[in-house]
């Protein structure tokens, strides 16, 4: 429930979420990885709409936060392959109450739309 008591402590603590989580693609890459290591290209189709340049940053930025490893596997080319982390998995019920409010959100809207 959303309060204002002990504003300042919870602000802090939500500006630190949003910061590791900020932008669009950061929830949608943990997403995908939540179902099991993928290398670059594998993201790159599964996350749609996102460019190589984009998702090179957002890895960077997630592995830096602690939320994926990188592996380099020593073959020719390399591979590399991402993996969610522990702490990135503890965002698994964020996931889950973020997409039941997606389509409560969507489907206010589009009701809304539907009366206008």
């Amino acid at each position: 429930m959303l309060t204002n008591g002990g504003c300042p402590k919870t602000m802090l603590s939500i500006q630190d979420a949003l910061e590791a989580l900020e932008g669009r693609w950061k929830l949608l890459i943990l997403f995908c990885l939540s179902a099991g290591p993928r290398r670059f290209l594998q993201i790159s189709r599964e996350v749609p709409g996102i460019t190589d340049k984009v998702l090179s940053k957002e890895l960077k930025s997630l592995e830096s936060n602690k939320l994926i490893t990188r592996q380099v596997f020593d073959t020719f080319p390399p591979t590399v392959e991402y993996t969610i982390t522990e702490h990135g998995l503890s965002l698994e019920k964020v996931l889950e109450e973020l997409h039941y409010w997606g389509l409560a959100h969507r489907n206010v809207v589009m009701h809304e739309d539907r009366q206008s």
